[in-house]
């Protein structure tokens, strides 16, 4: 697949203006500063379709992307960053809860993983939710670049067993050089496939 076309359609922050329009989506969590916004630009091949925060964990809003007119990519907020308060933390469990249980256009959840860290607290509630819900995921390895080739075997090894899943539902990534690119694309081209009946 090659994204041809990628712009931001709206943002919301009240779980009442979640799209409901039967656009399949490919929504995208994780927690703050594991790189969500680099992921999706590399996958757009844009600098700034989705911006980073300058402060990790303030961006408390689902941002929609329109993807070559035929599907969007959804940006949920970040969760985990110390500093943000317990309020703003549960209004963001919300939304995001509300958005993943409700969405009907939902394909694929996308959680990212930080690959040089075994995943936090939050990271584990996040699949253990999307398993109890019985929601389709795959999870992304992020910063692949900040460790040698040798090491993506292991690393996600230890990872998946804390997270208690398998390892092929891993992807290692690269925004800086483009590792995984392919194999993220190509999943979200079979999906759409297999959604189109072809």
């Amino acid at each position: 697949m090659v994204i041809k076309k990628a712009v931001y359609k709206t943002s919301v922050t009240n779980i009442k203006n979640i799209l409901d329009d039967g656009v399949p989506e490919f929504a995208f969590v994780g927690r703050s500063n594991v790189g969500k916004s680099s992921l999706i630009n590399a996958l757009t091949n844009t600098k700034s379709l989705a911006k980073a925060s300058a402060t990790p964990g303030k961006t408390k809003m689902i941002n929609y992307f329109e993807i070559n007119d035929s599907f969007r990519f959804v940006d949920l907020p970040g969760y985990g960053y110390a500093k943000t308060g317990k309020v703003h933390q549960e209004v963001w469990s919300e939304l995001i809860g509300k958005y993943l249980e409700e969405s009907k256009s939902l394909v694929t959840i996308f959680v990212l993983v930080d690959i040089r860290h075994l995943p936090t607290v939050q990271d584990m509630q996040m699949v253990e939710f999307l398993i109890y819900n019985q929601l389709p995921f795959m999870l992304i390895a992020t910063k692949a670049d900040k460790i040698a080739k040798s090491k993506y075997k292991s690393s996600i090894q230890a990872i998946a067993k804390q997270l208690k899943v398998r390892e092929e539902m891993f992807i290692p990534f690269s925004s800086q050089s483009g590792y995984g690119k392919e194999r993220v694309l190509n999943y979200i081209e079979n999906k759409l496939e297999d959604i189109n009946g072809k």
